[in-house]
This record gives structure tokens, C-alpha cells and sequence, in this order.
């Protein structure tokens, strides 16, 4: 499939200075049907499964795949779609509601920290620390329930600090074998309502939606600008940023796929070779079992 070159689109390379305004929210579709989605997406995901089989024997890396973006942005069916094809056995998914308590008395990467996916296995994050960033900085009122000393919270350098942290906790991820995947569904203000309203509508969707979601529609600019400057200082080198076109959910799942299995592909792993040792206690046991 012929995506290598649309991926190299999505990619902010590091110090872009990121205006969401010139990103794409929609593109052509890269299937001709459905079915042919579907056939896309199978191909994907067998390729995918392949990887995470050598990826959880060679026992040395882990990946982290970040989803983000606004409410109703897809990241339930980026998991649901895209992760179809892997072993639950290699698989770990989180999803980052409101903080608890605890978290709230911890620092701000206390909870993900907690959760990072151990060596051989792929760890999932529905939304994540880049919450600190942007939902934070945004709404009213949840920086205060930090706790967090007052001489701390100098506006002119505070959120830069937070993006440092980011860097350099994603920095000692990579040198002790993580690689961070990080996805930006990027939806357009029109799309992100008519999915809101389809929640509304169709019954089975109704838990999906709370006052709540609209509350935070309210700042859709100052969300866009959060997140901006959010994608700005944090994609590195070796922790890119992809900012995914997701008005349309089909498109998106081939994107995130693709964008995961092509990352999967520059690790250096393979099955392990079986030592001499190994080998002789094999031949044993292939012995005792054929004079069964």
C-alpha cells in the first residue's frame, strides 16, 4: 500500500512551528469502498500482528502508542480498528479519565508513568500525560486542584517547563528501549458536532456524551492553540508527532495503522537463537518424545 508518502506529510518534524489552521482535517479517501477498507486494514493488521509476535519473543523493546485529540476525535475506534489484528497477551490498553485523588497528589506524570508498558509488549494510552498540557492549561479551574506550590506557577515559563518534562521523560524512554508513537487526530469543529449530535441520536451512543463535552467545545480555540503549541515543543526525533487527518474514521484507522507499523519495522529485532546449549536440550527432547 502506497502510504509511505502521506505519513511523511503528517510528520512535525522537531522545532515546526505547528498553526493546526494549515493542517488538513480530511483528505481523499485511500479506499475505493469499504471492502476494500476492510481488505486495506486486514493486510495492515496482519503485518502488525507479525511484528508484535517478534517484538514480545526479542523481549528488549516496548511500544508506546499516544492517542490524542478533542472529544470525539476517534481514539475509541483507532484502539478498536487498528489493534484488531495483535495478541491481548502482548497488549495493554489505558484510558486517562478525570485524576483521582492520588493522582492529583503526585506530580503530573505520576499516573502514566505507572503505566508504561514493560519490555516485549505494546502499551496503549487513550489521551495521556499531554492532558497536563492542554486540558489543563484550557479549562478553568483543574490546575488548582494540583495542589502545587503558588511560587511554581509562573505563567511565563510554567507550560514550557511542562513540555520539558515531557521531552526529557520521552528521551529516557527511547535510551532504555520504548518508542513513543504519538497520534494527533486532528477533526474539524463541524465534524466534531455532528458526531457529538449522532451520540445524541442513536441511543446505544447516549452514555458516550455529557454536558461536559459541550463545556469544552466552548474553548475550541483556545483547545487548538493549547494543542499547538503542545505539538510544537514536544515532537522529537525520535518521539515524532503525526497529526492525523480524522473527519474521516476509515482514513484515519489506515493512517494509525500504518504510521505504527512502519515503526515497528525500524526496530532491530528478531526471534532468538537458540544457543548451543539450547540446541543439545532440544535434541533431548525431541529424542525422549519420538520414543514415546
Amino acid at each position: 500500500m502506497a502510504l509511505n508518502s502521506k505519513l511523511t506529510k503528517l510528520k512535525v518534524d522537531p522545532n515546526t512551528q505547528v498553526n493546526l489552521a494549515d493542517w488538513t482535517t480530511s483528505i481523499k479517501p485511500l479506499y475505493s469502498s469499504k471492502k476494500k477498507h476492510q481488505e486495506l486494514l486486514n493486510e495492515l493488521h496482519e503485518e502488525l500482528g507479525a511484528l508484535q509476535d517478534i517484538l514480545y519473543a526479542h523481549n528488549r523493546y516496548a511500544l508506546l502508542l499516544i492517542l490524542q485529540g478533542i472529544d470525539s476525535a476517534g481514539k475509541g475506534s483507532i484502539i478498536k480498528h487498528v489493534m484488531t489484528g495483535i495478541n491481548p497477551q502482548g497488549c495493554q490498553v489505558y484510558s486517562f479519565q478525570q485524576p483521582s485523588a492520588e493522582d492529583l497528589d503526585h506530580d503530573f506524570l505520576w499516573r502514566s508513568n505507572n503505566r508504561l508498558p514493560e519490555r516485549g509488549r505494546i502499551g496503549i494510552f487513550d489521551r495521556s500525560y499531554y492532558e497536563e498540557v492542554t486540558a489543563v492549561r484550557v479549562i478553568p479551574g483543574l490546575l488548582e486542584q494540583q495542589h502545587l506550590p503558588m511560587e511554581l506557577l509562573d505563567p511565563t515559563k510554567f507550560w514550557q517547563e511542562r513540555f520539558q518534562d515531557i521531552v526529557n521523560l520521552e528521551s529516557h524512554l527511547h535510551r532504555n528501549g520504548t518508542r513513543t508513537v504519538k497520534i494527533f487526530l486532528h477533526l474539524s469543529k463541524e465534524e466534531q458536532r455532528q458526531r457529538l449530535l449522532e451520540r445524541i441520536d442513536e441511543p446505544k451512543k447516549n452514555w458516550k456524551i455529557s454536558r461536559a463535552d459541550i463545556e469544552a467545545r466552548q474553548h475550541w480555540e483556545a483547545f487548538q492553540t493549547a494543542y499547538a503549541e503542545c505539538l510544537s515543543a514536544t515532537s522529537t526525533e525520535h518521539s515524532p508527532w503525526y497529526i492525523v487527518p480524522a473527519d474521516d474514521k476509515l482514513n484515519a484507522q489506515l493512517l494509525v495503522s500504518k504510521i505504527v507499523t512502519e515503526t515497528m519495522k525500524t526496530l532491530q529485532m528478531n526471534y532468538p537463537i537458540a544457543t548451543e546449549a539450547h540446541r543439545k536440550e532440544l535434541a533431548e527432547i525431541r529424542e525422549a518424545l519420538e520414543k514415546e
